[in-house]
């Protein structure tokens, strides 16, 4: 059923798109794809107009879903967006595995089972009204499924390519949810090349990660959420799963436009972009203090969804770390499964191999005093961990010869 949020009109402000790199200005309501520059697309906002139109108050007054925030989004018209429910993800306290005042923003309460629904929800959308009628992406999983899901629902025929050890759960996911979908003996990056070798070619359009202008406006929604969760305050740090980073630019670009309407101060968290230690570009380029990231050859981690070898937003990611005061910081696999069996059995959240990616790096931080145990911290946990294989600890018994049951 769909919220009052959903079942009416909102005004979108949305201006113009501008090139992160130049600046140079782009008309919206028009296909796009990267600027002419080679750099991603930002939608821009007549944000003076939104905050005389719309109050802070009158936003936390309306149903807590992902479409309460509509006049900071670019879709324009109701009927385009493809909702499966959206929900405002909860925060949940880790005090036993994490700390007393460390949060787990818990993506995996999307639709879909991962917060790839965000970004992909609004590209979807984007597409429908701006007349696309079929659009493919390369992924490692959850974003493919995404976007299976919400396209199947607006008509729209999806291709997608994933390396050929994507996780067998996220590959059969997107072929039911009604794409076709091929296994590629390569990277996500080469299954990218793949897709924008057919865009070139006219074949379909390409919605991959930061290539459009319209998933980062969806993946955004999460630090909107946040700082009303906040009560308007945001926290100390942010520990982000980063594989293209749609989401840690998008949760910067958030903060801006909400101090721009003066909905929360100048203060910012300190941003962590959270990689695997077996494909780690943007840790390498932030500790060697390089503006880009080279790729990451022989890319290889448990943690799909950030074996990234090479993310075209490399340089965004990178300014809003160290404009935060952040860091870009690697964890190991086995830091990393230790990080998601602690979690699940001390405090009964079960992440992601991403989401214990965070919480592994959350406790190098606290390590090397780069974060204190009384700061407020919340760490992304970007899917459900039931999509993962899990460790079979159980133990066989015979009804018919049962022990002592004391003994159990």
């Amino acid at each position: 059923m769909l919220t009052t949020n959903l079942k009416n009109e909102a005004q979108s402000f949305v201006s113009h798109l501008e090139c992160s790199l130049t600046g140079e200005r782009y008309e919206a309501g028009r296909l796009h794809n990267l600027s002419p520059a080679g750099r991603p697309l930002l939608a821009r906002y007549d944000l003076a107009a939104l905050g005389a139109a719309l109050s802070r108050e009158a936003v936390a007054a309306r149903p807590s879903d992902m479409w309460r925030w509509r006049e900071l989004l670019p879709v324009r018209r109701t009927a385009s967006i493809p909702s499966l429910g959206e929900i405002e993800t909860p925060l949940i306290s880790i005090p036993a595995s994490g700390g007393a005042r460390v949060l787990v923003k818990d993506e995996g309460r999307l639709p879909t089972g991962s917060f790839k629904a965000r970004g992909l929800v609004m590209a979807v959308a984007m597409a429908k009204e701006l007349g696309v009628s079929r659009i493919a992406m390369p992924t490692n999983g959850n974003a493919g499924a995404a976007l299976a899901a919400y396209a199947s629902r607006a008509g729209i025929e999806t291709i997608v390519f994933c390396p050929a050890d994507t996780p067998e759960i996220n590959v059969r996911e997107i072929a039911a949810q009604g794409a076709r979908v091929y296994r590629v003996n390569g990277l996500i990056d080469e299954c990218g090349a793949i897709v924008g070798r057919g865009a070139a070619e006219g074949l379909w359009f390409d919605v991959s990660t930061l290539k459009e202008p319209y998933r980062i406006e969806g993946k955004k929604t999460m630090g909107l959420e946040l700082a009303s969760q906040l009560g308007w305050r945001l926290p100390s740090a942010i520990f982000y799963p980063t594989g293209g980073g749609t989401g840690l630019i998008g949760m910067w670009k958030a903060f801006a436009e909400l101090e721009a309407l003066g909905w929360i101060g100048p203060e910012r968290p300190k941003m962590f972009a959270v990689q695997a230690s077996g494909c780690a570009p943007i840790v390498q380029a932030f500790e060697a203090g390089q503006e880009k990231a080279e790729r990451w050859e022989d890319a290889a981690t448990i943690a799909a969804g950030i074996r990234v070898p090479k993310a075209i937003g490399d340089f965004l990611i990178l300014h809003a770390v160290r404009e935060s005061g952040g860091r870009a910081l690697a964890v190991g696999d086995p830091a990393i499964l230790k990080a998601v069996a602690d979690c699940a059995a001390k405090d009964g959240l079960l992440l992601c191999p991403e989401g214990g990616a965070t919480l592994a790096a959350y406790h190098a931080a606290r390590d090397a005093g780069w974060v204190g145990a009384d700061d407020a911290v919340v760490l992304f946990n970007c899917a459900t961990g039931l999509k993962y294989p899990l460790e079979d600890a159980s133990r066989s018994l015979d009804k018919n010869a049962l022990p002592d049951l004391a003994t159990l």
